[in-house]
């Protein structure tokens, strides 16, 4: 009996040094987000409040570089703009705070938008929007989810304008810069 308690007792010595194993963490598969629809985005759990994820978390990076002057004007690199694309779709984790410069993501989110299927607003509401009768009950004939991100967008739209003395993106340089991109 000794003899075996002792080979026990040794035995949980060992087990109690040995790393416990911890299960492989596998990176989520290639989601594609550029170029897709919302509605696909949505069935797929990518958007939060009727927002992409992936837009939200360019916009909450951009939002620290309201001041910049050229904010949406100057474009990034383009090199460096598809390298992003490619981190944020290949499920990897990206810190757009350390490794991409504001005007990298402010290109990213124009090709977001440009790559956005039929546009941000879609065809059937163009034209009646361009006129700007009854604005806001036009804008509710958006599908939600696309009005939920257009909502959000103007939002921030409306913060980096709010800096244009600084940034010199006054609302004719955004809706210049924009407008090709949400009016396809």
């Amino acid at each position: 009996h000794n003899k075996a308690a002792v080979q026990v007792k040794e035995d949980m010595k060992k087990m109690v040094q040995m790393p416990i194993p911890r299960p492989r963490i596998v990176a989520p598969k290639h989601t594609k987000v550029f170029g897709v629809s919302l509605f696909e985005l949505r069935n797929q759990g990518l958007l939060e409040d009727g927002v992409p994820l992936v837009v939200r978390r360019m916009v909450e990076h951009l939002r620290k570089h309201l001041h910049q002057e050229g904010l949406f004007r100057v474009n990034g690199n383009v090199r460096a703009v598809e390298t992003l694309k490619q981190h944020l779709e290949g499920g990897g984790d990206v810190n757009l705070l350390s490794e991409s410069d504001s005007c990298t993501v402010a290109s990213l989110l124009k090709q977001y938008l440009r790559d956005l299927p039929g546009g941000l607003v879609v065809v059937t509401v163009q034209q009646a929007l361009i006129q700007l009768y009854q604005v806001r009950h036009l804008l509710l004939q958006l599908p939600d989810v696309h009005y939920s991100l257009l909502h959000y967008l103007c939002h921030f739209l409306t913060l980096v304008e709010s800096s244009h003395k600084d940034n010199r993106m006054t609302a004719l340089n955004l809706a210049t810069v924009f407008g090709p991109s949400v009016f396809q």
